[in-house]
């Protein structure tokens, strides 16, 4: 279970820092994508796009 939370860990830093690339494609402005300030700090969790990311990759493994 430590695995999964440092890859989630991860992969959330991973979409914080490609969240300005990811918006101007349209991805961060789903609708389940949350964003939150706390303390001063803007924080977002790309729900939605993570889930759309994996349907697209998984969609593309069954292809190749």
């Amino acid at each position: 279970m430590i695995r999964w939370l440092i890859v989630i860990f991860l992969l959330l830093l991973i979409f914080q820092g490609l969240h300005r690339w990811l918006e101007k494609i349209g991805l961060g402005r789903l609708p389940g994508d949350f964003r939150f300030r706390l303390f001063g700090r803007e924080f977002f969790l790309p729900v939605a796009s993570s889930v759309l990311l994996s349907l697209i990759a998984l969609g593309i493994s069954k292809v190749v």
